[in-house]
């Protein structure tokens, strides 16, 4: 339930106060103009009002890219996954759609099964996303289906950035059926203790702070990876794709194993928009002192003042040194009504 909104009158002594709803219409042309801030306003008359008039704001996902491979977002299973609604490719073998392996998921898109030209070991499928963010999220419903002989190949998940360069990968290794991942600028590969079943259906989860430098995995809940460095060697961080792999362990003898894949997505967080807060720390006949308090230290907050809520007027900007900040208004009998609010500059 949302928390109501109160206006504080002082009277001629400062010491005693008084506390009523704020006027709905109040609050309402607040949330309309001030739309990215968190605000307070002050109505200074003969005495002075104080009303809160707040927005929180927090953290949001944002979609940078999802598919679920079906007819209705224009995949034929007639065609290679690679060509269609801009999916490329590095490398050759099978890839395409089916349906069938993912209990009520429709189609799904593939990679292996059909073996690569004698040149290739590998391909690629990928749809390029190519930003600069702070933290991404992956997310992909995904089975391997085993081969019909004994030859056995690996299947990787692999993240690269917007220069082209493979920053880590976590490999799904058909033969043993254990869990593995690799660090950028690593030959050798990491356990990560778990194994898979053939045909069965997993989520794996990919958790990125390029800000941090920083990679988590999971499949079903289960951590495959965390807290890993993104790069090792001062690759650029960045999201260029992320990158279903079939990489065939004997190029004599590559299996007619395969990957199917479903629900891809990958987001970001927006970052939430710090929450000053400004209130009244001591009233007089002639002056106001706010306190501004950001929630969190060493964030820059101004402090602006408007008799309209239209047109605002900065007054003062400092940082939150200790988590708040202190501004002394000047209060002048006779002047028009003023509010006056605090926002966050980045």
């Amino acid at each position: 339930m949302e928390e109501p909104n109160y206006m504080m009158k002082w009277e001629s002594e400062p010491s005693k106060v008084s506390a009523r709803p704020a006027a709905r219409n109040a609050v309402c042309v607040c949330n309309k103009n001030l739309s990215r801030y968190r605000c307070v306003g002050l109505i200074l008359l003969i005495g002075v009002f104080a009303g809160s008039l707040m927005n929180a704001y927090t953290a949001t996902a944002s979609v940078l890219y999802q598919t679920s491979f079906e007819p209705g977002e224009g995949y034929d299973t007639s065609l290679d996954l690679v060509g269609q609604n801009g999916w490329l490719g590095a490398g050759s073998g099978g890839n395409g759609l089916v349906s069938g392996f993912i209990p009520g998921r429709g189609q799904h898109a593939y990679v292996g099964f059909t073996p690569p030209t004698t040149s290739d070991v590998s391909l690629f499928v990928y749809h390029p996303i190519n930003t600069n963010l702070q933290q991404a999220q992956f997310s992909v419903t995904m089975a391997i289906i085993d081969s019909s002989t004994t030859n056995r190949d690996d299947f990787y998940w692999s993240v690269f950035n917007r220069q082209g360069h493979q920053l880590f990968t976590v490999d799904f290794d058909n033969y043993e059926l254990n869990i593995y991942y690799y660090l950028d600028g690593k030959t050798n590969r990491t356990s990560s203790g778990l194994s898979f079943t053939n045909g069965g259906a997993y989520q794996l989860s990919l958790a990125l702070d390029f800000s941090h430098n920083q990679w988590s995995a999971s499949l079903d809940g289960a951590l495959i990876a965390t807290n890993q460095p993104i790069t090792m060697v001062g690759a650029s961080l960045n999201l260029g794709d992320i990158d279903a792999a079939w990489v065939v362990f004997d190029p004599d003898a590559p299996g007619d194993n395969f990957m199917v894949f479903d629900d891809y997505q990958i987001s970001t967080t927006v970052p939430a928009v710090p929450q000053p807060q400004l209130t009244v720390v001591e009233a007089s006949n002639n002056s106001l002192t706010l306190r501004v308090t950001g929630g969190v230290p060493d964030k820059r907050f101004s402090v602006e003042a408007s008799t309209n809520f239209v047109n605002w007027l900065p007054l003062q900007t400092n940082l939150t040194t200790g988590g708040f900040f202190d501004y002394v208004a000047d209060v002048v009998v006779g002047l028009p009504a003023r509010f006056y609010r605090a926002r966050w500059v980045p």
